[in-house]
C-alpha cells in the first residue's frame, strides 16, 4: 500500500523553469529589454550573450519572434525581442493535443 504524497514531495516533482524559459518568458513581453546585470540579478544568468545564443535558435526557429540587441545609452547591451507578425493570435488546442488557430 503506497502512502499519499505529502505537500513537500508534491512540491518537488512540479515541473522546473528553467532560466532559459524565464529569460524568454520575461523578454516576451512587449517593451521589455535586459542587460547582463538586470538577468544576473533577477534570474541569477551568469552569461547572458550565452543564454541570448541559445534562446535565439529556439525563437527564431519558426520565424514568429526575433531576438535583437542594442546598446542603451549608458552603453551597456541590451536584449529584446520582437514579434515579426504582431496583431492578435489566439491558438486552442485539440483533445488530440493539436494547435489550432481560433477566430
Amino acid at each position: 500500500m503506497r502512502c499519499p504524497k505529502t505537500s513537500i514531495e508534491r512540491f518537488y516533482i512540479m515541473r522546473t523553469i528553467t532560466k532559459q524559459n524565464k529569460v524568454i518568458n520575461y523578454l516576451s513581453k512587449r517593451g521589455r529589454t535586459l542587460t547582463a546585470a538586470e538577468a544576473r540579478a533577477r534570474f541569477g544568468v551568469q552569461n547572458l550573450r550565452a543564454t541570448i545564443s541559445d534562446i535565439r535558435e529556439v525563437v527564431e526557429e519558426f520565424g514568429n519572434w526575433r531576438v535583437e540587441t542594442r546598446t542603451s545609452p549608458t552603453g551597456r547591451t541590451q536584449y529584446l525581442m520582437r514579434d515579426t507578425h504582431p496583431g492578435r493570435r489566439v491558438f486552442k488546442f485539440r483533445a488530440d493535443g493539436t494547435r489550432y488557430k481560433a477566430r
